[in-house]
């Protein structure tokens, strides 16, 4: 499995505010798009999500979102390796994802720019 990179997952109160922050730190522009209730902007390294609590206490379990070549690669990858994937893969806005459990309790979504077959 090819890891291209990771984002950072940051769950806020208040996501204009927060928006901007970041976009200056890092001068770069939000992709802004919303997912179950949840507003998030993709800045940088850094996904800001903004949402109902019961929709953030489950996204707060997910420690980081690692960018793959392929996430069905990735999925048979996790799979040998002795994760469980336990969501997924979906379609997404950008591309594919899916969430897998580690053999250690760490929780990390997966994800690909590739558009869904």
């Amino acid at each position: 499995m090819e890891i291209l990179g990771t984002t950072l997952r940051i769950c806020v109160d208040d996501l204009e505010a927060s928006v901007a922050f970041y976009e200056g730190l890092t001068g770069t522009p939000a992709l802004r798009f919303e997912r179950g209730g949840v507003s998030v902007a993709a800045i940088g390294c850094f996904l800001l999500m903004s949402g109902p609590e019961s929709e953030l206490e489950v996204l707060r379990k997910v420690s980081a979102t690692i960018a793959v070549k392929d996430v069905e690669e990735a999925n048979a990858a996790l799979t040998r390796a002795g994760a469980k994937v336990i969501a997924g893969p979906v379609p997404t806005p950008a591309g594919r994802n899916l969430i897998a459990l580690h053999p250690d309790g760490s929780v990390f979504e997966y994800v690909d720019r590739r558009a869904s077959a």
